[in-house]
């Protein structure tokens, strides 16, 4: 069984694309791949057999042809403010705790990540392990399960990648190599570089510099991938700005603990759309067509956040010049007029009014509901298949006006002149059929763009970059070591 681990320089430097590359490519290769993340953070999370694991594993599975599974992901941590998480390990949720407790947390949680990785290498011919942050942050090293801990443990080789595009790649590398005991570099056996920009031969010297200062193999310099936005991000740091230049405006607030915004993917690709992040202290464009409240892992902390950016106000005022308003999980519980948490799960108990847009009441719940979901949308006829992670329960009079329908049952809610609208569902806007009818409703001009094959061409070509820039031979030939 071959296996390999892909760590970065620092975070954000492309690991998880790479992976996904790699994955795709070997498979291609008549390979049975597996990826791997031993810890996660993110609030970008999947609907997994077993439970919930991050987005980027899922996207990853995807790449491998095979559903994801929670074992591809055994520790996610989803952040629910400056100073805590909530503990997913193989699936289910822990416990939550602050940061400064965790690390006597981590000590309890190599052995679930150690039983995960043995059973994929029990299915596959190649396991492709995806690193979190940054093996230089020595001072995180004791109990470490996500780097160079979980490396030894399940002797790994580990190649290490830099991103060329924010300045500095050779001291990301050397540096590394430089803070790093000697046993934990001894597991570094190439490198790659991320994000090329240009001629790479440009770069010939200072590769040629970081093989002599390290004594690792170079196995590639990787040019920057343009078709990297038609994949789901993992990293909320990912979104911002504008994309696409239609003329159906879809504003989008970036809550502190935005969550599952890959909902948002399939709409800024299409061509009558232009999608428009609006970051903290900016104000909501009254001019919208349609703002969508987007998930939240900390629904009450990101409502007074809405209501603290004056974005409370926009929204009212975009909904009488005419906008429609569309809440998505947690931004479905804001729309309601109140949301209760009697047991503290979001900080202390008590209640908070809501934007009483929808005639609906939020309960928080000890209990989360994770699962994929089938409904119909019946305004327009279309089926969905999607699913919803999230805690808490609502219900109230808008809710005999539902969204959807899921065995016959009412989800979701929309008010009565059917303006403002919300579901528990993710994932719906990947639906063609639905998406097209939905934004037809309210007078866009939708394409013909298909998401799903939009994803698999972009993940084929992006095994083709990888196969074209890196030495995958030689990466094999490590992960047979």
């Amino acid at each position: 069984m071959m296996r390999i681990m892909i760590q970065g320089a620092g975070s954000n430097v492309g690991k998880s694309m790479l992976v996904a590359g790699l994955c795709r490519h070997f498979t291609r290769q008549g390979l049975t791949v597996r990826p791997f993340k031993p810890q996660n953070m993110s609030n970008n999370a999947a609907v997994a057999t077993g439970g919930e694991i991050g987005r980027a594993q899922a996207l990853q599975a995807r790449a491998c042809g095979v559903q994801p599974h929670v074992d591809m992901n055994p520790v996610l941590l989803k952040p629910e403010s400056e100073t805590g998480a909530q503990v997913i390990v193989q699936g289910q949720r822990l416990t939550t705790v602050r940061a400064r407790d965790y690390a006597a947390l981590k000590p309890q949680l190599m052995a679930p990540v150690l039983d995960s990785f043995r059973r994929l290498q029990t299915e596959a011919d190649l396991v492709i392990v995806e690193g979190a942050g940054s093996p230089a942050e020595v001072n995180l090293r004791a109990g470490d399960i996500a780097n160079m801990g979980f490396a030894r443990a399940a002797d790994v080789p580990v190649i290490l990648t830099g991103d060329i595009d924010r300045g500095g790649v050779i001291a990301q590398l050397v540096g590394t190599q430089a803070v790093l005991d000697a046993e934990d570099a001894a597991m570094i056996r190439g490198f790659l570089i991320n994000k090329f920009r240009g001629d790479p031969r440009l770069f010939d010297d200072g590769y040629h510099l970081i093989e002599q200062r390290t004594g690792w193999q170079g196995l590639g310099v990787v040019p920057w991938f343009p078709q990297a936005h038609r994949l789901p991000a993992e990293d909320a740091a990912d979104l911002g700005g504008t994309r696409g230049d239609g003329e159906f405006l879809i504003a989008v607030p970036h809550l502190n603990r935005i969550a599952n915004f890959d909902d948002l993917d399939p709409l800024a690709q299409e061509p009558g759309v232009t999608l428009k992040i609006i970051k903290p202290g900016q104000p909501l464009p009254v001019e919208a067509d349609l703002i969508i409240l987007p998930g939240s892992k900390a629904t009450i902390a990101d409502l007074v956040h809405f209501r603290a950016q004056g974005w409370d106000i926009d929204l009212f005022a975009a909904l009488r010049r005419g906008a429609r308003v569309l809440g998505l999980c947690g931004g479905y519980q804001m729309l309601g007029k109140d949301i209760t948490d009697p047991e503290g799960i979001e900080g202390r108990p008590g209640s908070v009014p809501g934007l009483g847009l929808l005639d609906l009441s939020t309960v928080m719940t000890v209990d989360k509901r994770v699962t994929e979901t089938a409904a119909m949308h019946p305004a327009s006829g279309t089926r969905v298949k999607g699913y919803e992670i999230h805690l808490g329960h609502t219900d109230g009079p808008d809710r005999a006006r539902p969204m959807f329908t899921v065995d016959g049952q009412p989800e979701g809610a929309q008010r009565g002149d059917g303006r403002v609208m919300g579901s528990y569902i993710h994932g719906m806007f990947t639906e063609d059929a639905f998406r097209r009818a939905f934004l037809a409703s309210l007078g866009a001009s939708p394409g013909v763009v298909s998401y799903d094959q939009t994803v698999e061409e972009t993940l084929d070509a992006l095994a083709e970059h990888l196969a074209t820039h890196v030495d995958c031979a030689r990466l094999l030939d490590l992960a047979r070591k």
